[in-house]
């Protein structure tokens, strides 16, 4: 085998987002690693699904099909604004 070819293999604590550790190897840079996220507060694994509203992106949608929404309403054969402009015209 070469040498000095292979990552550096060495022991790891691993921090769970509960605070629990545990002890493994790993090619990992540092002595400790700290997890965002893992099984216990993945939605996958728990079931629940957290709607995370990144930069006001969902506002910004709603506002948009708003506009639409009523655009479209307008055009409804039924609706209020298209009888007011069919009348408008006769």
């Amino acid at each position: 085998m070469k040498k000095d070819i292979h990552p550096d293999y060495h022991t790891v604590e691993v921090v769970m987002t509960d605070g629990t550790t545990f002890k493994t190897r790993s090619t990992y840079k540092g002595d400790k690693m700290v997890l965002e996220i893992d099984s216990k507060s993945h939605p996958f694994f728990t079931g629940k699904q957290v709607l995370v509203d990144t930069a006001g992106r969902v506002d910004r949608f709603n506002k948009r099909f708003a506009k639409t929404r009523k655009m479209m309403e307008s055009r409804r054969p039924g609706s209020e604004e298209a009888q007011e402009t069919e009348s408008k015209e006769s």
